[in-house]
């Protein structure tokens, strides 16, 4: 369920404080864990970038969450930014004959 009130937590966030800093891991060397760039771990931790099936998978992996873990944190991440510009559509009514 998403929240009403607040944002949901972006996957980068709760990649950070509850993953890398209680394990003390520093971006660099858990990128280079990963096989990733710098700057694309970055892009994550600052919600400049989302986390796709691909990177979920290597998240899942190294930190042993599964990959729906991250997807399911992207996915409320992008619906309730989503609901905060959409503009409601009426129901469609078709008549059955």
């Amino acid at each position: 369920m998403l929240p009403k009130k607040r944002p949901p937590t972006h996957p980068g966030e709760m990649l950070l404080k509850e993953f890398l800093e209680p394990l003390q891991l520093t971006q660099s060397r858990f990128a280079a864990h990963l096989g990733w760039t710098f700057a694309k771990l970055n892009e994550i931790i600052h919600r400049k970038r989302g986390v796709t099936a691909d990177s979920a998978l290597s998240l899942g992996e190294a930190l042993g969450t599964g990959p729906e873990f991250w997807l399911n944190l992207q996915r409320d991440w992008d619906l309730w930014n989503s609901l905060q510009k959409h503009r409601p559509v009426r129901r469609i009514r078709v008549r059955v004959e």
